[in-house]
């Protein structure tokens, strides 16, 4: 009211202004028409600020529609629906899916379409195509927000939307996104939880992680993770399959109630080629559901030639046992090179005479066992440290470092392989720690896991085994392990400030592993047994570091990738070694990948040269559907054959029967669109619930005329002809 009397009363003052300038001007006409535009100004500005606007209501042609979505995914197939007396006294509990058919039923909904004042429809979301292939069922889901939007795409004038749905939604938006949108709209949103919101008594086995392969004759860690509904310990057996030959390995297992168990089992590869194997766990009393005690995986077995270089600068015991053992490996070839500070070079069978200098020598080594080697002293120079460096990080080697007494190790920390080194050493002692009574290992919980540590059959030999393994007198002084790094057993007797201290540590670096043993006596353990643990721990180091460089090795390609297992949606980094005719590093050249998919459609890409030469390129591509995917990897313009591996990328199941509803979700939708959620014992009063909502009001858009740019274009345009005319008229 203030502005409106503020506006009137300056209309008369301006309109008394344009008067008084008429009466006095001396040119009436030309200034009648300025005093005019004036006043259309001073009207217009006055007209805005009352802030107008243009009004539009638009009445819909059609009658007011109620659309019920209802979950037709996967996991509705859950048998823990119960039934209100009032839909069937006769069965308390169905499936999700049954108590949604009978939710659907026309009695409950006819009452809105009396009088043709409404119309019902229904629609499903994320069902599963009939005619779908079984591997993608594995990756369908459950989506809440989809059909949300598409519902408000297709239909006008909404007066609701229900939602049957059990809540477990794991594809697209967020369900709220949708909820938000109805909301926008002036469209209620009415949920109805279906289910229990408490899992259903269950063992799920959820996850098995296989290596992509394995070598023939040796044992391959199969980790598996179960999880437990059930309201009790159960202890059961782990049983694994192979589905060709029945050969089999169990386990007895206790998984504790209402937790997840994570183990593994051991499986020793007889043959070549790829295996398709089963891992399951029996049904138990009470458990409810039993397609998820069981999944399968595919290994291959692959026959070996690993090339190890052995460099030591003294032949200390540990030195001979660990040439001995791999001299002895009918998998490995080894050579040695060996500085003998008196007697000069090492020679005899095995033996080389000087470091491989070229690149196409040295890049055919998978291991190098580096001793108590250092810089100097007729032993190793700086440029052959970066060439080690450069073979771990490029080629996807692995070493070893084994300190000794000498403490020439010492001055590698100064090389690049100090960067390789996975502790920090004390250099104030760089000959290490002598003690006058044997010290034992001690595996952390990391180490009682790992495959390099594994010296018995099963997981409980194991144990035993590097208990009663004989001690050391003599270990590296070092402070801790590096940012990054795996320890696997520390020093059982001796602490630090940082803890215990750290002698058996793993880590990667670059596309290889590195290995640090800070004690000189692992040939001890062959006191008693002889050959059987020395042995197996060395060739289980050389197996596992050179495991990337062999996924897929040819004369001239070399292909490896990570992760091993991807699920769908999962990104692959592909690295690949490529050499010319000669066995050196490409340096003129490209790697291509043909990608066949498990559809049978193929793509090609050209892999990126990486920095650093070496002959090594590397891309990374995404994983779209579970299956076998086939890499062929070859040398661009050239007649070397290519080299071929698979992939197999395991089908990860998103909808899952017997988990637990989630009305949470559905609450939190109806209540961000202005609707409610109902029981279930509300659907025989649905109809008039809903009956009872206002009905929609036309749709009305106004239009602010004073926030428009057009109303400010006249304002300066009538301003300028005022204040040009007001020239031209000679008044100021």
């Amino acid at each position: 009211m203030p502005m409106f009397i503020t506006g009137i009363v300056a209309l008369i003052l301006v309109a008394a202004l344009c008067v008084t300038a008429l009466r006095r001007s001396s040119r009436p006409k030309i200034t009648g028409l300025l005093e005019g535009i004036r006043f259309l100004i001073t009207l217009i500005v006055v007209l805005m600020l009352w802030e107008p606007e243009w009004r539009t209501v638009i009445h819909p042609e059609d009658e007011p529609k109620i659309a019920v979505l209802w979950d037709a995914s996967g996991s509705t197939s859950t048998e823990d629906a119960l039934v209100p007396e009032a839909m069937d006294p006769d069965t308390p509990v169905i499936s999700r899916k049954e108590w949604i058919e009978k939710a659907l039923d026309e009695k409950y909904w006819k009452p809105l379409e009396a009088d043709n004042k409404t119309t019902v429809f229904t629609e499903s979301f994320s069902a599963i195509p009939e005619d779908a292939e079984a591997d993608q069922k594995a990756v369908s889901g459950s989506d809440l927000n989809s059909p949300l939007e598409k519902v408000l795409e297709q239909h006008d004038n909404l007066r609701a939307v229900v939602m049957i749905s059990d809540g477990d939604w794991n594809l697209g938006a967020p369900p709220v996104s949708g909820a938000q949108k109805l909301l926008i709209n002036k469209v209620p949103l009415f949920t109805i939880p279906v289910g229990s919101q408490k899992r259903l008594p269950d063992l799920d086995l959820i996850n098995v992680t296989a290596p992509t392969y394995g070598i023939i004759g040796e044992n391959v860690q199969i980790p598996f993770t179960v999880r437990s509904s059930l309201d009790r310990d159960v202890n059961t057996v782990a049983r694994l399959r192979d589905t060709k030959t029945g050969q089999e390995r169990t386990k007895s297992i206790r998984i504790p109630a209402g937790k997840e168990y994570h183990d593994s089992i051991l499986w020793r590869l007889e043959s070549e080629g790829s295996s398709t194997l089963e891992l399951s766990i029996p049904f138990v009393d009470g458990e409810l559901v039993a397609k998820n005690n069981m999944r399968e995986f595919i290994i291959s077995g692959k026959k070996e030639n690993l090339k190890v270089l052995v460099i030591e600068s003294t032949p200390r015991w540990e030195y001979r046992f660990i040439r001995n053992a791999l001299s002895r490996d009918p998998g490995v070839d080894v050579d040695c090179l060996l500085f003998h500070p008196q007697l000069g070079n090492g020679d005899g069978p095995d033996y080389i005479q000087r470091f491989p200098e070229k690149l196409e020598d040295l890049q055919k080594y998978d291991v190098v066992f580096l001793g108590d080697v250092g810089v100097g002293n007729g032993q190793l120079t700086i440029e052959q440290a970066d060439l080690l460096k450069g073979l771990v990080e490029n080629q996807a080697s692995g070493i070893v470092f084994i300190p000794g007494s000498n403490g020439y190790q010492e001055s590698l920390l100064k090389t690049p392989l100090g960067d390789l080194i996975p502790v920090i050493l004390d250099k104030d002692r760089p000959k290490g720690i002598s003690e006058s009574t044997a010290s034992p290992l001690a595996l952390t919980g990391e180490g009682r896991g790992s495959l390099l540590t594994m010296l018995g059959n099963s997981e409980d030999e194991n144990e035993q085994i590097w208990r009663d393994l004989p001690g050391f007198y003599w270990s590296a002084a070092v402070l801790k392990a590096k940012g990054g790094a795996d320890v696997l057993a520390t020093h059982a007797n001796r602490r630090n400030q940082y803890g215990r201290i750290p002698l058996l540590v793993t880590k990667t670096a670059g596309t290889g592993k590195v290995l640090f043993l800070g004690h000189d006596s692992a040939w001890r353990w062959r006191r008693g047994v002889e050959d059987l643990y020395h042995y197996r721990f060395w060739g289980q180091v050389a197996r596992w570091m050179s495991y990337q460089r062999n996924m897929a090795a040819g004369e001239r390609v070399r292909l490896y990738y990570t992760p091993d297992r991807p699920n769908p949606g999962d990104y692959v980094t592909l690295n690949a070694n490529a050499f010319d005719q000669y066995g050196a590093p490409l340096k003129d050249g490209s790697v291509y990948i043909d990608i066949q998919s498990p559809d049978g459609k193929t793509n090609r890409m050209t892999l990126n040269e990486s920095k650093g030469s070496w002959g090594a390129y590397s891309g990374r591509f995404r994983v779209t559907l579970p299956g076998e995917w086939k890499l062929t990897a070859g040398i661009a313009g050239t007649d070397a054959k290519p080299v071929v591996t698979n992939l197999i990328a395991q089908g990860q199941e998103l909808e899952k029967t017997g988990q637990p509803a989630r009305p949470e979700v559905l609450a939190e939708m109806a209540k961000i669109a202005n609707g409610q959620m109902l029981t279930p014992d509300q659907i025989p009063e649905i109809a008039s619930i809903i009956d009872a909502l206002p009905q929609r009001t036309p749709l009305e858009t106004r239009v602010p005329l004073w926030a428009q740019l057009t109303t400010m274009i006249i304002l300066i345009v009538l301003m300028s002809i005022f204040w040009v005319g007001r020239k031209l008229n000679g008044t100021f």
